[in-house]
């Protein structure tokens, strides 16, 4: 079940936490893995990872999803390694939180830019691929906040409810060639971004999650391994949300 063998997917943000968990699965999966991280050490440290496991199954790709000149290049690497890709996750993002009052336009713009134009960036990089593949698989990582948005936020939340829209715009526009393209909006997920949080602040999201505990990085891995394999090949424009019942 859920099995990827021959399959070729993208993974962004993909060095670490959400994104190095999706990519592990992929490749447990059978599916070969294009690892991409901004950084190089981060990319060449996630793939070298996977191949220990599963020998030749990773190759490390360094980018800023935010530099559109850059993805394409990156892109064009890709194909020539592979030769296809089936499936594509839209994994990268960063924060820059701050009250909208102070908020600064680069602290804006430096997640509008990852979280979302890195979004379409990669798209178009892969879209020519992807639309000559049965079955392709498109999915956005989004977040709760984007459902429900967060004081201090705002910025990161257009971001992830921007995602939503193009997720759903796309799977109308990709529909006839087959390829279906679906988010996952996770809630609080224990990574190294949350590890930094007080005590406190943790106590108070966890009162807010009716299953009580905070998700891990293997419940997000598992959502995107369904939707990237067959057996969700009737489910499409959806946001699949993974937070322990706390925006229900």
């Amino acid at each position: 079940m859920f099995d990827l063998t021959d399959k070729i997917a993208v993974i962004t943000g993909a060095g670490r936490g959400i994104g190095l968990a999706m990519a592990q699965s992929f490749a447990e999966a059978g599916a070969k893995v294009a690892v991409v991280s901004r950084t190089e050490s981060n990319a060449a440290k996630a793939a070298e990872a996977i191949n220990a496991k599963h020998p030749g199954a990773a190759r490390a790709y360094a980018v800023d999803v935010a530099d559109g000149a850059a993805v394409a290049e990156m892109g064009k690497q890709v194909l020539a390694d592979f030769g296809k890709v089936d499936i594509l996750v839209n994994n990268a993002g960063l924060t820059r939180d701050g009250l909208i009052l102070r908020m600064s336009e680069e602290d804006w713009d430096a997640v509008l830019d990852t979280n979302l134009k890195g979004a379409f960036h990669m798209l178009k990089a892969f879209q020519r691929s992807l639309l000559k593949q049965k079955d392709a698989r498109i999915i956005n990582v989004a977040s709760i906040i984007g459902l429900m948005g967060n004081a201090g936020q705002a910025n990161y939340a257009a971001s992830k409810a921007g995602l939503i829209g193009l997720t759903k715009s796309l799977a109308r526009e990709f529909a006839g060639r087959g390829v279906t393209v679906n988010a996952i909006a996770p809630g609080f997920i224990a990574t190294d971004m949350t590890d930094v949080l007080s005590d406190e602040i943790k106590t108070g999201i966890l009162s807010k999650i009716p299953l009580g505990s905070m998700g891990t990085v293997d419940d997000i891995a598992a959502a995107a391994r369904f939707l990237a394999s067959v057996e969700a090949r009737y489910i499409t424009g959806q946001v699949l949300v993974v937070d322990g019942g706390m925006v229900m």
